[in-house]
């Protein structure tokens, strides 16, 4: 997940970073989905993993995008539905994230609860992807800016979960300041 796309300007743009997040975690549902149909109780560990991975990789971009994300589109346009319908889906896919890393993948409804995540984060996906992220576009939106203060969050993130995509760099504590300066 911690793959980002730059700019000519050499910098991270945040929808970039936000849509190459949607395709790895849509290849993990699809990988999960095949484990599934194959039917094969000796793959429990590895869905299981699979579903570790993509519980993480929504828990960090769930954050990015309400700590930096959200914040400053929603400045930026004049559609407070549609960003109070972001957050709600998060808040759902959350709460089956929490259930689903308090499961064993043998468990009853464990296979369900991924599978209707996965319905969920591709409506979402949709709607940030064909709503939110053009008028992001249209109101002049710094992506360069935030995509940098999301690449450092995502490094924070990574490291307090302990992951291996955590990478070198840290944020720094301007990008701190301006994640606050961006809430407010």
């Amino acid at each position: 997940m911690a793959t980002t796309r730059k700019s000519e300007r050499g910098e991270t743009d945040a929808i970039e970073m936000l849509k190459a997040d949607h395709r790895a975690v849509k290849a993990l549902f699809k990988k999960f989905a095949a484990l599934k149909a194959d039917g094969d109780t000796d793959n429990q560990e590895e869905k299981s993993s699979v579903v570790q991975e993509i519980c993480t990789a929504l828990t960090v971009h769930t954050a990015i995008e309400e700590e930096i994300f959200y914040p400053a589109v929603r400045k930026a346009i004049d559609d407070e539905a549609l960003m109070d319908e972001a957050l709600v889906e998060h808040a759902s896919a959350k709460d089956l994230i929490v259930q689903l890393q308090e499961m064993d993948s043998e468990d009853d409804l464990y296979d369900a609860k991924v599978t209707v995540l996965g319905e969920q984060i591709d409506h979402h996906v949709q709607e940030e992807e064909g709503e939110m992220f053009p008028e992001a576009k249209k109101s002049k939106v710094d992506t360069e800016e935030l995509g940098s203060l999301m690449q450092g969050r995502r490094q924070e993130l990574m490291s307090e979960m302990g992951s291996d995509d955590a990478g070198e760099s840290q944020a720094t504590p301007a990008s701190t300041k301006k994640r606050s300066e961006l809430r407010r």
